[in-house]
């Protein structure tokens, strides 16, 4: 609108002002200017004013007052002055467009100022709405901000003041408490009361509640189990405001699926997963249990402890997956056999422990008769048909032990008992030697593997001798043993402890190095001596074994035809097709292999025959009573007919006597060794023999 539209006779004559109403305008605060009432020209105006509208005061001066905001509203106000009797109020809010084209909102006034009794100018007064804007919009992106992040938690969460009244709560919420449509908008009581039908406990939940709200205004937890199984923790804070309490914020955690998976875990833990009974871990918890009621009500409970004779062969002949299955089946008519309460657990492979209360001797004994009973009916899987037969040792409390390890030890070791008793029945624990037995052999196994680390074995060599003309042609490797604690120890005593714990495997390979290091040190001295040694049943059905051979006598350099393997009959007979191919390999090798003990095993002439063998060593219990006993006589004349019959040399050991030693060459034996030549012979003594002769 320009000043022409404004062109219409005015009321009054031009407005005169003085120094007092300048300085008025100057000084407020607000962004303020006056309008000439008779030509409405702007004829004055603030500081304020002109930095909010960005212009220099003479760009102002005597201009239209419609020039400055020219919103229709304002355009309307002003047109309307020019006629008597318009308004002469004006508040609303406005759209200021500065200079450099931002946009203020504003709030505007415009009022008529009485001069000399007479209105004759108009002010314009602005407040500046940007700020206020500013605050309301971020505070209304906080509030949308702070409602996403409600709804997009995983919580439910409910606000309320302190006295209860609820503000808000998000969705999660209302679908944890399965809240319906209708309670989503509400009365508080009706929300409330919903919630406590919900709780498996209403009146648990009500004290809990009240003494929430009653207390100082901390965090607090708790867990709320619902009717429909769901469990809810529930987490309390207070919510702040200025350093003053204002509220509660209530969060609501569905806890089912961690608590199923906790339990599926605990369940892990503690179940055998073939058998679905309580593992050992969970048996001893029970065991210990048990035993501290016994203790308390002055009771007796007992511990069986079953082993399956000889399972390895289910497994080795059938597979895994039908001795998995045995052992389910197992296991069921192991339950079948007990009272109700007594509890079955897998402690091992193919072990079982059962734990009998209230049970003494006599109801331990019909326990493991009637255990005994249902295990060892026949059993059919997948068309195979077998027996099983198992040993049960039996601890009872408190007469073996008062503590779960010991009962369980006691009852392991009453089990060995009748595994070496003949196996398929039971025995009773009993304290004494059997106990210092097992002791001794933990010690003993402990101290020898101490002592293959620590270099404490050592190597005698007893020599061999040729009956014909008496020379020695060969030694045999011994080992020998002096502990710091023990003193000397018998290889009859630590090498049973070695092949039972298959120790012996990393006491022959040890054996089978020294002995073919030393033979090339006796080599090297112009003195080629043939060592045998022993070779366990255990080491030669490792896989590596040729291969472990082949090795030593590469990193020795020594000849293969200077070393003997002296092999036992049990080696032969559990896999003979196993241990033809392996024996051909040892003898393409070009090494001696030789029976140890022959005639103490279960040898099949047929295997003989097969066998690339070299030798027969008589064992020293048909030598012993030669030549007096006749039953021996003919043992060892048989021996060595057959052997030569086969093509095979013959050693006997043992031979301390001369009369023995005659009687040997009589019969052809090829070869003594014994105390009436030489016992085992340190190393350097054994070399010295070999110079003198």
């Amino acid at each position: 609108m320009t000043t022409s539209s404004l062109a219409v006779p005015l009321l009054q004559g031009p407005v005169a002002l003085d120094s007092q109403t300048i300085a008025l305008v100057e000084g407020l605060w607000e962004p303020a200017w006056l309008v000439d009432a008779h030509n409405l020209h702007v004829v004055a105006i603030n500081e304020p004013a002109l930095a909010l509208l960005g212009r220099p005061r003479a760009d102002i001066i005597d201009q239209p007052a419609d020039t400055l905001l020219d919103t229709p509203e304002d355009l309307a106000f002003w047109a309307a002055q020019r006629w008597p009797g318009a308004g002469d109020e004006l508040l609303s809010r406005t759209l200021l467009l500065r200079a450099e084209g931002e946009p203020l909102h504003l709030e505007r006034r415009i009022h008529r100022l009485a001069t000399h009794g007479l209105p004759q100018l108009l002010l314009v007064s602005l407040r500046d709405l940007t700020p206020e804007r500013q605050a309301l919009e971020e505070r209304e992106t906080l509030i949308s901000e702070l409602r996403a992040t409600l709804e997009a938690t995983a919580d439910g969460l409910l606000v309320t003041d302190l006295r209860g009244h609820i503000r808000a709560f998000n969705r999660r919420f209302a679908q944890l408490w399965a809240l319906p449509d209708h309670l989503a908008s509400g009365r508080d009581e009706a929300i409330y009361t919903w919630m406590l039908q919900a709780v498996l406990e209403p009146h648990t939940y009500q004290r809990h509640l009240e003494a929430i709200e009653r207390g100082a205004l901390v965090p607090a937890t708790d867990r709320v189990t619902l009717r429909n199984g769901m469990v809810l923790e529930r987490v309390v804070h207070t919510q702040w405001s200025h350093g003053r309490p204002i509220g509660r914020v209530w969060s609501f955690r569905d806890l089912s699926e961690r608590l199923a998976a906790d339990q599926r875990i605990e369940t892990l833990s503690t179940t055998d997963a073939l058998t679905g009974v309580p593992n050992r871990r969970q048996l001893s918890e029970r065991l210990s249990s048990a035993i501290a009621e016994a203790q308390r009500r002055r009771g007796r409970l007992a511990l069986l402890l079953l082993d399956v004779d000889a399972f390895k062969q289910i497994n080795d002949s059938l597979g895994q997956g039908i001795g998995d299955r045995v052992l389910v089946e197992l296991c069921q008519r192991i339950r079948s056999a007990l009272r109700a309460g007594d509890v079955v657990g897998r402690v091992g492979g193919d072990q079982f422990a059962v734990l009998l209360h209230h049970a003494g001797t006599e109801a331990a004994e019909h326990a493991a008769r009637r255990v005994l009973r249902a295990t060892e009916a026949p059993y059919e899987i997948e068309g195979a048909q077998f027996t099983l037969t198992c040993s049960i040792g039996v601890a009872l409390f408190p007469d073996a032990a008062d503590t779960a390890h010991d009962l369980l030890r006691h009852a392991e070791t009453a089990m060995l008992a009748a595994k070496a008793g003949g196996r398929a029945g039971f025995r009773f624990h009993r304290s004494g030697s059997h106990d210092d037995e097992v002791r001794k052999r933990v010690r003993l196994d402990h101290a020898m593997r101490q002592a293959l680390a620590q270099h404490r074995f050592r190597l005698h060599y007893q020599p061999q001798v040729d009956l014909a003309s008496g020379r020695m042609i060969g030694c045999e490797a011994l080992i020998r043993w002096k502990d710091a604690h023990y003193g000397d120890i018998s290889p009859g005593d630590f090498i049973p402890v070695a092949e039972a714990s298959g120790f012996i495997v990393q006491i022959g390979d040890w054996v089978l190095s020294e002995a073919v290091a030393q033979a090339a040190r006796w080599l090297a001295a112009d003195q080629p001596v043939p060592v045998s040694i022993n070779v366990s049943a255990l080491q030669f059905q490792q896989a590596g074994f040729v291969a472990r051979v082949a090795q030593a006598l590469a990193d020795a350099q020594l000849p293969p035809a200077l070393l003997e393997l002296e092999l036992t009959e049990s080696i032969l007979v559990r896999d003979a097709a196993e241990a033809l191919e392996r024996l051909q390999a040892l003898a393409g090798l070009g090494v001696r292999l030789a029976i140890d003990d022959f005639g103490t095993g279960y040898s099949s002439l047929a295997y003989l025959k097969r066998f690339p063998l070299d030798a027969l060593k008589i064992d020293r219990r048909f030598v012993r009573g030669l030549p007096a006993d006749e039953s021996d006589v003919a043992i060892v004349r048989a021996i060595v007919q057959m052997a030569h019959a086969l093509g095979l040399s013959v050693v006997a050991e043992g031979v301390e006597l001369p009369a023995q030693r005659d009687f040997l060459a009589q019969i052809g034996c090829n070869t003594y060794q014994g105390f009436l030549f030489a016992p085992a012979l340190e190393p350097d003594t054994l070399l010295g023999r070999l110079t003198a002769a």
